[in-house]
């Protein structure tokens, strides 16, 4: 019996052991990407999401055209995809695989469908999918960043149809139960949007993006895309995201380039 007792010990202090060096291990990552930040060194920015985040018809390419030569900044968005879609098909894995410094993170468009390969729920699922993201990143020692869904751009009686403030709601409830940064891009682009027509919204729509082109497909009378944007729309709202992220994050404004400079 001693013997058997001595040996679960063992074991237990062995397991102890694991789970220090673990936490050590992101400790020294985080201090480490803290003391090159601090001295103006090299940073990378990953962005992950949908189609409102990829370079194609995204804000990540506004965002990205606007940081320093010092930032490597890595658009891993990808169309159609969900908070939940983006971990089972691998995209999340290679963005891990990326050792970024901070991970901005917007879902939501997508996790909305009814497919079962891209619905979550916004009170249970989407919650749970955002804390795996949120978890993920800090275990690699960088800084995740929740990004609330761009607003789409289709008007009702004056104003934006808000369809994703479920979504939104979940992020910066989960973001404060985290204790992480959230940029609420969705309140913001609300915001802008709500001051215009829809005319004038329509100037920062996307023509081609490709799943605007499927959604189409058919259709005698094509509709328009009020999800995608065209180079106006990623300049405006990339503009934006940085603009507040740099608000919250203050150790990255040497790291964008102010409205009116040069890299």
């Amino acid at each position: 019996m001693q013997m058997v007792n001595a040996g679960m010990r063992v074991v237990a202090m062995g397991l102890l052991m694991m789970v220090v060096g673990a936490g050590w291990g992101q400790t020294s990552l985080a201090d480490a990407r803290r003391a090159r930040v601090g001295e103006g060194g090299p940073v990378k920015i990953v962005l992950v999401g949908d189609s409102t985040v990829n370079a194609w018809g995204g804000w990540g390419k506004g965002f990205c055209n606007i940081v320093t030569a010092k930032v490597t900044c890595v658009n891993e968005a990808l169309n159609g995809r969900s908070t939940k879609s983006f971990i089972d098909e691998g995209a999340w894995g290679k963005a891990l695989a990326d050792k970024g410094d901070y991970y901005l993170i917007q879902f939501g468009h997508n996790d909305q469908k009814p497919r079962e390969a891209l619905h979550t729920d916004p009170e249970t699922t989407y919650a749970a999918y955002l804390r795996r993201y949120i978890g993920d990143v800090r275990a690699i020692g960088a800084v995740p960043v929740l990004v609330t869904s761009l607003s789409r751009r289709t008007f009702k009686d004056g104003k934006v149809v808000e369809d994703l403030n479920e979504y939104a709601a979940a992020a910066r409830r989960v973001g404060a139960e985290e204790n992480v940064t959230v940029i609420d891009l969705n309140a913001m682009s609300t915001k802008l949007l709500d001051g215009m027509t829809q005319e004038e919204a329509d100037g920062f729509d996307a023509e081609t993006h490709p799943d605007a082109k499927a959604e189409n497909a058919g259709k005698a009378v094509p509709k328009l895309d009020r999800t995608h944007l065209n180079a106006k729309g990623q300049a405006v709202f990339g503009r934006m995201v940085a603009d507040s992220l740099v608000k919250a994050r203050v150790e990255l404004g040497p790291y964008v380039v102010g409205e009116g400079e040069r890299k």
